[in-house]
């Protein structure tokens, strides 16, 4: 009986078709209470995670493998600014559409090109460290004032608001992948020295 009502508490808790923000019962928006988000996690994956149904059913064995892989993949999404955007477009348009363009705004891909020439003559000059800092110093600033862009189109979700959205995405994207480069060279620096 016991393992039925936790069956039945672990199903009425997630439900399959609701999005990620419906499933942490969050409004749908690019601003987000990281709080609630962490606490809704803890919460479903309570409920939900395969130990708590080791002696069940093998159908609600599956189901909880399913839900947790869900409630993972879900918080993952929604805790990364740049997936939670990515989701966001593809919850307002059907496609987030983001992977294969390219940004079209010149100036900005010249200051991404000059950072990675500011990454590669790193590797040679006297003070490495110092210059991957200031790149990832320069790439932080820049996306908090793209997050803060984002918020406010995804606030009001006009066709004109998601199409500038899905420009500030690509630029978040050339920017992650910048950081992660900048990161490894920082972390193959420190290996150095």
């Amino acid at each position: 009986m016991r393992r039925e009502l936790q069956r039945l508490a672990a199903a009425a808790v997630l439900d399959f078709s609701k999005n990620y923000f419906e499933l942490f019962e969050l409004p749908v928006g690019f601003a987000l209470d990281a709080k609630r988000l962490a606490e809704g996690y803890r919460t479903l994956q309570t409920a939900t995670h395969p130990d708590r149904f080791a002696v069940a059913a093998d159908h609600e064995k599956r189901w909880s493998l399913q839900a947790s892989t869900q409630v993972n993949e879900a918080y993952r999404t929604l805790k990364d600014p740049l997936a939670r955007a990515k989701y966001l477009l593809a919850l307002h348009t059907g496609d987030p559409g983001t992977t294969s363009e390219t940004s079209k705004d010149g100036a900005f891909l010249m200051e991404q090109m000059e950072l990675r020439e500011t990454l590669a003559e790193a590797q040679t000059s006297p003070n490495p460290q110092a210059a991957v800092a200031r790149v990832l110093t320069q790439l932080a600033e820049q996306s908090v004032a793209l997050d803060k862009e984002l918020e406010g189109l995804f606030a009001t979700p006009s066709p004109a608001n998601l199409e500038t959205a899905r420009e500030v995405v690509r630029k978040l994207q050339f920017m992650d992948k910048c950081r992660r480069d900048a990161e490894a060279l920082e972390s193959a620096i420190d290996g150095r020295y």
